[in-house]
């Protein structure tokens, strides 16, 4: 068995080096070609944007090679668009006609042509920065070519779509706005201000992504304006401080903190909203016009408050935030987070001169740039002059000036609680267990647990105490503790701490960071499979998703009652009929909704893209949950170890123990590999395949067939063999249908691929 493990991760490390780098893989300069059969496309394209109803040309695009028909391309911007100029901002939708046309899941691909930028690194490290602390796109670059022409160098950043948000918030059929000025001239008014209930009064300032939501953003509007005191129950206000604190700590002016755009807000399943950056091609002082304060120079740039519209009735978006004073010193304490990690040492610029060595070359190809190649390496530094924005300030000499600027205020100088020796007992709790939590703390007077049991949940809080028990005591030592029962889910907690003037979390990331406690129930969901095409079929032939309970107890489970959803709003979509799951015993329902057919069939399909699965008891107590992304066809996720672990991806186990076939425990270069297995064929098959490999040079090989279980059925093949192509012929018989697993072994490197038996 042992031995397989080494075969088998070795084909994934190669696969995974070879093809499957993340298309925004900041290392990976995309390709983009776009062909369009009309020859006047940069007209059609410009019609279409001056009629404004975001109508698209459809063409083909070809990605690092591989080619995507039937793909809607449309202009985007605002200022950043001309119609006189080449490299304007494109919209490209891969799925525009072909339904789920993706690539590695996404469908609608956002490149910004860097008007406004000379460094060419703001919006990649600004969105970088920003994914340490909430949810934000990821962002790298592509060259874009149209009918053969280059047209330059962009900025490629993720869409906030329905793919991000169930990536980022586990759903993606709430509200979705974008803050967006949608009429002409200047921005006029203030962020986030209650106009009533007429939605028309709001088409200004947002535009609706989502199929509804008017009147629930009017709702939470209404909340932040005139119910403030139950604003935390409309926003998630650590999400919103975090995005407060980076917003101003980069003077990211063309944003909420100043301008109502370039930003969304998605309601959760929690009712809600979070904001989310957006177009940060400005941020890092470029834009200087701030509408309570005027047009700032480079020191007002330098010196913008942390405070700033503070009270300023027309922006509550800030004023009916920082107003409250927990809320304002977790926003210091968020800042100072932001600055230790990114600022203190330059840690940021180091981080921008690595990335600008990654496009230099690029960058000095681009004949339609709108800097000079001498502007884009002094701009990390200095203010450059020339092109559309005219004099534009170096990141450096506005960010070193900034944060000493910052630090030395009086907010920034007050004396934060220290938390440390965080921990938990007993470290692998059974349900039912309590456990205690405990922490060393100094210099705080308030010392809070938070904690929730499901991954997108709230964190609910409670008091600890300065004994290191679970009551009140004048021990006052610093050892903080309180305790809770466990239940039947893992915990998510973190540490909070705060005196008269400060506030300190632990971890430093808190909420979007935390301290995690894996519970151990007798019954979990231990594997399933989300895009099953041809792996095993249900009782009538079907290739349906599939979800695998575990009984780990010694005693047999009824699950009469027990429900099972794709859905936290509703839980009990599924009930399981009169069946139980034998002790140390395996248990598939399959995910097809289909009801009518014989044997256990949920009311509910699984979704490739992502989601979750949650099993409740008969009182609707939540049992064990999963929530997952993107998925493979026929590759399923499943705990390992079996029963305990973490979720990874893995082959089928169905119905059996899972196997670990994607650990990594060869160090052997990618670039080695020198042999290639290619796919059998026919595949499927019924009893007989052909199996192709190819062969650099001669070598001692093995070939061979295992089960998705990773036991060896057969090797067909083992010996010396010449360089060259080779075919051979395997005779499965009648061996029963399901996964198998073909491996090549040489002197230098192993190779796999799966076969179905149908």
């Amino acid at each position: 068995m042992k031995n397989l493990f080494i075969v088998i991760s070795l084909v994934i490390l190669f696969h995974a080096k070879a093809f499957n780098q993340d298309f925004y893989d900041i290392n990976t300069i995309n390709t983009i070609e776009i062909t369009f059969e009309e020859s006047n496309w940069d007209y059609i394209l410009d019609q279409l944007y001056a009629a404004g109803d975001e109508e698209r040309l459809v063409g083909s695009v070809a990605i690092n090679g591989i080619t995507y028909d039937s793909v809607g391309v449309r202009y985007k911007g605002n200022s950043t668009y001309q119609p006189n100029q080449l490299k304007n901002p494109l919209n490209i939708k891969l799925d525009h006609i072909i339904d789920d046309q993706t690539i590695d899941g996404y469908g609608t691909l956002k490149l910004a042509n860097v008007y406004k930028d000379p460094s060419f690194v703001r919006e990649v490290l600004g969105y970088e920065i920003a994914r340490k602390y909430f949810p934000a796109s990821q962002s790298n670059y592509a060259n874009v070519y149209i009918n053969g022409t280059h047209m330059g160098l962009y900025t490629n950043d993720q869409s906030v779509d329905k793919f991000f948000t169930q990536n980022a918030f586990g759903s993606d059929e709430n509200t979705r706005a974008k803050g967006e000025i949608t009429t002409n001239g200047p921005p006029t008014g203030g962020v986030w201000q209650y106009f009533g209930q007429d939605s028309s009064d709001y088409y200004s300032y947002y535009d609706m992504k989502s199929d509804y939501g008017w009147q629930e953003l009017i709702n939470f509007l209404d909340t932040l304006n005139n119910h403030n005191d139950y604003v935390d129950q409309v926003l998630n206000i650590d999400r919103h401080l975090w995005f407060l604190a980076f917003s101003n700590l980069l003077v990211n002016l063309d944003g909420p903190i100043n301008n109502p755009q370039n930003y969304y807000l998605y309601k959760d399943d929690n009712g809600r909203f979070n904001p989310v950056p957006w177009d940060l091609n400005e941020s890092f002082g470029v834009f200087a016009s701030h509408q309570t304060l005027g047009n700032l120079n480079i020191n007002g740039l330098q010196t913008l408050s942390p405070f700033a519209n503070i009270n300023e009735s027309n922006f509550p978006v800030i004023s009916k935030i920082l107003s409250n004073d927990t809320y304002r010193k977790i926003y210091v304490a968020h800042m100072k987070t932001i600055i230790d990690e990114n600022f203190t040492d330059n840690q940021y610029l180091d981080r921008a001169l690595e990335i600008q060595d990654i496009i230099a070359s690029d960058v000095q190809a681009d004949q339609n740039k709108f800097y000079t190649y001498s502007n884009f390496t002094d701009n990390l530094y200095n203010t450059v002059g020339g092109g559309p924005m005219g004099g534009v300030i170096g990141i450096s000499q506005l960010m070193d000036t900034r944060v000493s600027y910052i630090e030395n205020l009086t907010d920034f100088q007050y004396t934060q609680p220290q938390i440390s020796d965080v921990n938990h007992s007993p470290e692998q709790p059974q349900a039912g267990n309590e456990i205690i939590f405990l922490a060393e703390v100094s210099d705080g007077d308030n010392v809070m647990l938070a904690y929730r049991t499901s991954t997108y949940g709230i964190f609910e809080k409670t008091e600890m105490f300065d004994d290191g028990q679970h009551h009140d005591a004048s021990a006052n030592d610093g050892l903080y503790g309180v305790s809770l029962q466990a239940g039947s889910t893992d915990i998510e907690y973190y540490i909070y701490a705060e005196n008269e003037n400060a506030a300190a979390f632990s971890p430093v990331r808190a909420e979007y960071e935390f301290y995690e406690i894996k519970i151990s129930g007798a019954l979990v969901i231990n594997e399933f499979m989300a895009d099953n095409e041809s792996t095993v079929t249900d009782q009538d032939g079907n290739y349906d998703d599939w979800i695998e309970f575990y009984n780990k107890s010694d005693e047999a489970i009824n699950l009469n009652g027990y429900f099972l959803s794709d859905d936290a709003a509703e839980p009990d979509q599924w009930t399981f009929p009169d069946t139980s799951i034998a002790a140390g015993g395996y248990l598939i329902v399959w995910a097809d909704k289909d009801e009518d057919q014989q044997g256990l069939h949920a009311s509910f399909k699984l979704s490739a893209d992502g989601e979750q699965i949650i099993l409740s008891d008969a009182n609707l107590t939540t049992i064990d949950e999963i929530s997952f992304g993107l998925q493979k066809a026929d590759t399923s996720m499943g705990r390992f170890p079996n029963g305990n672990g973490d979720f990874i991806e893995m082959l089928p186990t169905f119905e059996a123990v899972n196997v670990n076939y994607l650990t990594v425990i060869d160090d052997t270069d990618a670039e080695s590999v020198s042999t290639s297995l290619n796919s059998n064929y026919p595949n499927p098959f019924r009893q007989q395949t052909t199996i192709s490999f190819s062969l650099a040079e001669a070598d001692e090989i093995t070939l061979s067939i295992y089960n998705q279980n990773g036991m060896l059925i057969e090797t067909i093949l083992s010996g010396q063999m010449p360089a060259g192509e080779h075919l051979l012929d395997w005779e499965a018989g009648y061996r029963p249908k399901g996964l198998y697993i073909c491996i090549l072994h040489t002197s230098k490197e192993s190779l796999m691929n799966k076969m179905i038996i149908q």
